[in-house]
């Protein structure tokens, strides 16, 4: 069995090719080649924490496994960090564990993999200022993916941490020949963009402005019914509403159940998911005056597939640890 550190899958990370890793776990779930039930939350009160548990196979894709991913904030008072993860890897034909990930980092560029293929068929060709609400863990893989498939000249950053911000700003600027400028107020940094990540914890919206015409937005970090990160306007005035899955975002995706509560948006309304525009049976953008959403919770089956891509790449490159259970 082979173990991937997280700076083991640094050095094998190609984003491009992590990108259509996650297009094939797209498309096979929408085609419906995949089993991959919503995942199950564990509540731990005593430790008042959240235990999650994501299975998926995609026979298509070779592809059989599961994330573990544990949320215990109390942990930061312990000097410890409050989200854990692993993903494990089996044999699709014979169901032995091959390998065992971690997590934080695999999910980090899978869910930038996932905007990234989003802005691919969503945003303008054109599209040249990304602006990028909440600056924690998960921003960097949005920067890195966004990049790979636009050519961004201009990134916009806010975060109620400005540290957290100025923080990405130095790390953008090391990665990339960009400027990066960091605002002090959400809607500030959004005007004027081409392309919008929000990838904060929020359980309220992180801007109010209107959406100017054409803009494309990667909502990644609201993930349960309660939290409603893009306001409800933004979502309502949408040309088009993408999904990785219809089934959970109608579930888990606090950013179109309020609206539908509301009485602003309607499941009829979600235009598609995104493997059915990957696979072309679905149109993506049409024109330029589009404003267009993609809200994203996350599905298993695109940690698998990626773990299986970041093994094979492991195995070819010689990289990782071998252990035996």
């Amino acid at each position: 069995m082979l173990v991937l550190s997280a700076s083991d899958q640094e050095r094998l990370l190609h984003m491009p090719e992590m990108i259509e890793a996650v297009s094939t776990a797209l498309k096979e779930y929408s085609a419906k080649r995949t089993v991959t039930p919503v995942r199950t939350v564990l509540n731990v009160e005593k430790a008042e924490g959240h235990a999650i548990f994501m299975p998926s196979v995609a026979e298509g894709a070779g592809s059989l496994g599961m994330k573990y991913v544990g949320s215990f904030p109390n942990n930061k008072k312990m000097g410890k960090a409050a989200i854990n993860g692993v993903v494990l890897l089996a044999d699709v034909q014979t169901g032995e564990p091959l390998a065992l990930l971690e997590g934080s980092y695999l999910t980090v560029m899978r869910t930038g993999a996932l905007s990234g293929a989003a802005t691919k068929y969503l945003a303008r060709e054109n599209a040249r200022i990304l602006s990028v609400i909440g600056t924690g863990a998960q921003s960097i893989g949005q920067c890195e993916a966004v990049m790979a498939v636009r050519n961004i000249e201009k990134i916009r950053l806010y975060n109620r941490s400005e540290k957290k911000a100025y923080d990405l700003a130095k790390q953008l600027r090391t990665r990339h020949e960009v400027e990066v400028l960091v605002h002090q107020d959400a809607d500030q940094a959004i005007d004027g963009a081409d392309i919008v990540v929000t990838a904060t914890s929020s359980s309220t919206p992180v801007f109010s402005s209107r959406l100017a015409p054409g803009v494309h937005v990667n909502a990644i970090g609201s993930y349960q019914p309660t939290m409603q990160e893009l306001p409800t306007h933004a979502v309502a005035g949408a040309d088009k509403v993408v999904v990785e899955s219809v089934e959970a975002a109608l579930e888990e995706a606090g950013c179109l159940q309020i609206p539908i509560q509301e009485g602003h948006f309607s499941p009829e309304r979600i235009h598609s998911e995104l493997g059915f525009i990957i696979s072309n049976e679905a149109a993506g953008r049409e024109t330029d005056e589009e404003l267009t959403v993609f809200k994203s919770v996350g599905f298993a089956a695109a940690d698998i597939v990626v773990a299986k891509y970041l093994y094979e790449k492991a195995l070819r490159e010689n990289i990782g640890q071998r252990i035996t259970l």
